[in-house]
């Protein structure tokens, strides 16, 4: 995105909340979430100011929750420039150096559907995403802007995985990541290949970011984000590191 771009002020924005909804990360939890008025198209500018302040994208909707009484969900950044890679990442990295990536448009492709599909069904069959379906994917992980992309995985000619990602002014900004499930492929770690291949893009971009969403330290599905030190947290309208 141009830092040209004209800018909408935020206070100029209109929000809706949803009513209270089970919490997907904490169990017996409600949680409420704000998101851009969907009139409000999630274009330059506004996106990149809302990014800023916690939002996430989702299809064509902008959110954040917004839970009475809770402050679990912490948005999180990595600060690309002062990324070290420890042990465990640095051996994926080499464990993976025969993938090779491409970047395409967030367009939908059935193989990248089919992908999906399994795993969803192998990996979440209990989440809220599951059963998969084409529409739900067209919906959430497709997008016809030019910051909406994917980072295609492949070993040979197998597309082995999909990483969905936007580029910001300020950042790249991780939507959503799945892949091929197996004994073999379990072993290469492929969310945190994709999250290593995305801090590299990001300095090759010379961008300054990788968001990764939101960090909820009581979930454990979320604990792997600690790993990738230093990690910066928004703390209320500023971002601080987070120090553990």
């Amino acid at each position: 995105m141009s830092s040209n771009t004209p800018r909408r002020p935020v206070r100029d924005l209109r929000f809706f909340l949803t009513v209270p909804h089970a919490c997907s990360y904490l169990p017996g939890r409600e949680a409420t979430t704000l998101f851009l008025d969907p009139q409000e198209s999630p274009v330059p500018g506004v996106y990149d100011s809302l990014a800023l302040l916690g939002f996430r994208r989702s299809g064509r909707h902008l959110y954040r929750p917004h839970c009475e009484g809770c402050n679990a969900c912490r948005s999180v950044r990595i600060p690309v420039e002062q990324f070290a890679a420890n042990r465990t990442q640095r051996k994926i990295w080499r464990r993976n150096a025969d993938i090779n990536v491409r970047v395409v448009a967030a367009h939908f492709a059935s193989t990248h559907y089919t992908l999906y599909a399994n795993y969803i069904r192998q990996r979440h069959a209990d989440g809220d995403m599951y059963p998969p379906s084409r529409e739900q994917y067209r919906t959430f992980l497709t997008l016809d802007e030019p910051y909406a992309h994917l980072m295609e995985m492949y070993l040979d000619d197998e597309l082995i995985g999909v990483a969905a990602f936007d580029q910001l002014e300020h950042g790249l900004s991780a939507i959503y990541t799945f892949f091929a499930v197996s004994e073999a492929l379990d072993k290469r770690s492929l969310g945190t290949f994709a999250i290593l291949k995305l801090i590299e893009l990001s300095r090759e971009k010379a961008l300054p970011h990788l968001y990764l969403g939101y960090w909820i330290e009581e979930c454990r599905k979320m604990r792997y984000k600690q790993a990738f030190a230093p990690l910066e947290i928004l703390d209320g309208r500023h971002w601080r590191s987070l120090i553990r």
